[in-house]
């Protein structure tokens, strides 16, 4: 067995209540990332080095017993703020290593603030979570029924083949979305037939992969055919449509 991480993402369907806690979680991570930044331009300005993940964290534990402004912090779970400190750590050694050359890809600028409409609406969670086939149970937020079945996570979990590290939710358009990281066990790979043979493959259109061994052998596999089976789809959904009733 080899132990390998996933993501599983699902449609949220929140009630208007856990839809304005689900705001607020977002809010929160969003101050907690610009609070952050802006400690570690001050600390930069004057020691020419920014604070760590940890380090912002015991300062805002030190602030938010203190400053009477923040005394709305405990409406939200404590993991969104430590995991925004967290990205932001991330997000500065990124910037330190793409500056040094030690990063390959575009070149990273440094992190900017976030605004509110403008930057994308996400926090993330860790803690106890569950699944149970149509619901996901947060910390802090309770269980959220969702769009989709998650059994076949469910029985993985109940199985013991699988462990859930966290939960990342984010906001398209009007609709949210959970991805829960998750931790699985799956069967190790088994080694080839005929170890130190070659084979030959080969991209096509009417046939997915033309493969063949130095035997001589040809394998074919062929094409999903997505287009046919998505215009089946259609037409059955068409029918359906065609004998409903306007208003029903």
């Amino acid at each position: 067995m080899t132990t390998t991480k996933l993501a599983y993402r699902f449609a949220l369907d929140p009630s208007a209540v856990q839809q304005r806690t689900l705001r607020s979680h977002v809010g929160a991570a969003r101050f907690a990332w610009n609070w952050g930044l802006a400690k570690c331009r001050e600390r930069y300005a004057a020691e020419r080095k920014w604070h760590s993940g940890a380090e912002l964290h015991k300062l805002w534990n030190a602030a938010k017993k203190t400053d009477p402004a923040l005394g709305w912090w405990g409406e939200n779970s404590k993991c969104c703020y430590q995991e925004a400190f967290r990205n932001l750590d991330r997000a500065l050694r990124d910037f330190t290593k793409s500056r040094n050359g030690q990063r390959k890809g575009k070149k990273l600028g440094f992190p900017k603030y976030k605004k509110r409409g403008r930057s994308r609406d996400s926090f993330r969670l860790t803690g106890v979570i569950r699944c149970d086939r149509n619901t996901v149970t947060l910390p802090r937020l309770g269980t959220i029924a969702t769009c989709e079945s998650t059994a076949k996570l469910t029985d993985r979990i109940a199985g013991g083949r699988a462990r859930v590290l966290s939960a990342t939710v984010t906001r398209t358009a009007q609709r949210w979305f959970v991805s829960l990281t998750v931790e699985e066990d799956r069967p190790a790979a088994e080694r080839h037939a005929r170890p130190g043979t070659a084979a030959g493959i080969d991209l096509g259109i009417k046939a997915l992969i033309t493969g063949a061994d130095s035997a001589g052998k040809v394998i074919t596999i062929p094409g999903p055919r997505a287009l046919g089976a998505g215009l089946r789809r259609l037409r059955r959904a068409s029918r359906a449509h065609s004998r409903k009733k306007p208003g029903s």
